[in-house]
């Protein structure tokens, strides 16, 4: 288990293998986390059950934010309503209906509340350059813009050296990977399937993203995929 530090992170935190990997390399910094996931009303919660684990076993703190009742207002997205999760790659133009519109704003609008109350250096999230496709709040305009937002939003309240924090927002998926590798991410116990059943689909955005990435890194996947001949 890892020193707690000095330095205080406040990271969201979905149980999928970038932001569990963006933890441990918090983790790995010294800094003091206190993880954070959000019930924003998606179709399943099983992923929240990851983030929890990996709070534990990293000995950080960890809460849930329940807005689930947003949920209903977002609609027209596969993941907050009854809109079927497209199968295919980022890139292809049905991978839209993915899009839960400004999800990254509002959480991380959130992060930085808890941020300011717990007095945290940073706020950090997990997204990365695979994402650009299709979401334009993964991209780097939103996190230099958001940042400097938020400067202006909670200015004279905090830490005044409080800041986001995107690593990975340039990095391949196959990146994070290898990193997560090298900090001994345990990658079976996170959960990235937009069908949310007892096994990753091995047919949706995600889950190819992952097959994908496991591949190029040259990293063992110890994924379980319900697809016959996946993983």
């Amino acid at each position: 288990m890892p020193v707690r530090g000095s330095k205080k992170a406040v990271a969201i935190v979905s149980g999928g293998m970038d932001s569990v990997t963006l933890a441990y390399l918090l983790a790995s910094e010294g800094f003091s986390l206190q993880l954070l996931s959000i019930n924003y009303g998606q179709r399943h919660l099983k992923e929240l059950e990851y983030a929890k684990l990996c709070a534990e076993r990293l000995g950080a703190e960890f809460d849930v934010a329940d807005i689930s009742s947003i949920g209903r207002l977002l609609k027209g997205s596969a993941l907050t309503d009854d809109v079927p999760v497209p199968h295919g790659h980022y890139a292809a133009l049905n991978m839209a209906t993915t899009v839960v519109p400004n999800r990254n704003a509002i959480m991380l609008s959130i992060a930085y509340g808890v941020a300011v109350a717990e007095g945290a250096d940073l706020v950090a999230t997990g997204v990365h350059a695979g994402d650009h496709f299709v979401y334009p709040d993964c991209r780097p305009e939103f996190i230099e813009a958001f940042g400097a937002m938020q400067k202006k939003a909670v200015e004279g309240f905090g830490d005044a050296s409080l800041r986001l924090h995107a690593p990975f927002v340039e990095w391949s998926k196959a990146d994070i990977v290898t990193t997560g590798a090298r900090l001994g991410v345990p990658y079976a116990d996170t959960w990235s399937c937009y069908e949310g059943g007892e096994f990753h689909c091995g047919l949706c955005a995600t889950c190819g993203e992952r097959i994908e990435a496991f591949q190029i890194a040259g990293v063992r996947d110890p994924t379980v995929y319900e697809s016959v001949g996946v993983g």
